[in-house]
């Protein structure tokens, strides 16, 4: 009776952390939210004036230097293609009579602050007036921080994912270690269809893009790479939903988390000396408890390696328990 008790008493505060997570990541989430929403409308107002006046300027300029050159000469057309290469630079669309969807329009501003944060930096688009450029400065300064906030805890979230469904398998297969394979394979076939593999269907779509064009897309914007070669949204001759942008801004989100869960797996694989591993100590009742370290770069384990139940971690953090060899004792019983 004792035991139950004292066993109640230790398990309760990590109970308490974890109901505690749930509510803690959606309030981060959403003042992640908030942050890009006031980057949103601030760069919103302080652009767009400046955008539809450089759109205006530059159609006058256009029409008026075809009305007075029936045969463009070199330095005319020479001013022509200059122009048309500062109205790019300004956001606009110099294709046909429409802007399609605009640059600095409310959701063109949306996805400016996420390719800034995310730090994917595209280069298509950049702010043309003083006071957006010193804003993009501290937007930047405390967004990039607050962005690898959230990306760390979206992994942290994802990663416990597995070692649930990893826990349940193996105590339904009673085999513990193909449980943990199993539900590895899945959280990395889930997230490929999810974030690389399926994605490029829709950019297929809107975009007119080849397949491999789309998996190329998707995986430099991930990796925030960025080239700005392949860039959403930016063919005048096709109409784009309002929700098209911020579909593609969520699946930034989520799949920079899983692509930086799957790099960070890869790492683990890569640096062998330096492996992770977890103790865990048993009680009477069978339960367990967790103690983590990691062995130094020249292969010694800290003091906690030389106990008995350590154990090395494996894919996506899920720790490798050795299949026992003989029966376990618990409370005077063989089970």
């Amino acid at each position: 009776m004792g035991d139950r008790y004292r066993q109640r008493a230790q398990d309760a505060p990590e109970g308490r952390v974890s109901g505690r997570a749930a509510p803690s990541t959606l309030l981060l989430l959403l003042a992640y939210l908030a942050y890009l929403i006031l980057g949103t409308g601030v760069f919103w107002m302080l652009e767009s004036p400046a955008a539809h006046d450089s759109s205006e300027r530059f159609q006058r300029d256009k029409w008026a230097l075809l009305r007075n050159f029936t045969c463009l000469d070199g330095p005319a057309l020479d001013s022509l293609i200059r122009g048309i290469i500062q109205a790019y630079q300004n956001g606009d669309v110099v294709l046909g009579n429409t802007t399609s969807m605009g640059r600095w329009e409310f959701v063109g501003s949306f996805f400016f602050s996420v390719s800034t944060i995310t730090t994917i930096g595209y280069g298509n688009l950049s702010p043309s007036t003083m006071a957006a450029r010193l804003f993009c400065i501290f937007f930047a300064l405390v967004g990039i921080p607050l962005n690898l906030v959230v990306l760390n805890r979206l992994g942290h979230l994802m990663q416990q994912g597995v070692h649930r469904c990893a826990h349940k398998l193996g105590g339904t297969w009673k085999d513990p270690a193909k449980a943990r394979w199993l539900a590895g394979s899945s959280a990395l076939l889930t997230g490929l269809l999810l974030f690389l593999l399926l994605p490029p269907l829709l950019f297929c779509h809107m975009e007119g893009w080849s397949y491999v064009e789309g998996i190329y897309f998707a995986f430099i914007t991930l990796s925030t790479v960025g080239f700005g070669d392949y860039v959403i949204g930016m063919d005048p001759s096709r109409k784009y939903p309002l929700w098209y942008k911020n579909t593609v801004s969520l699946w930034i989100l989520f799949g920079m988390a899983w692509l930086a869960l799957i790099i960070k797996l890869i790492l683990s694989l890569l640096e062998a000396p330096q492996d992770s591993y977890s103790c865990y100590s048993h009680s009477s009742k069978g339960n367990f408890k967790q103690r983590s370290g990691r062995q130094d770069p020249d292969g010694e384990a800290d003091p906690h390696s030389s106990q008995p139940d350590c154990y090395p971690e494996g894919p996506m953090g899920i720790v490798q328990h050795p299949e026992p060899s003989t029966p376990v004792s618990c409370c005077g019983k063989d089970s």
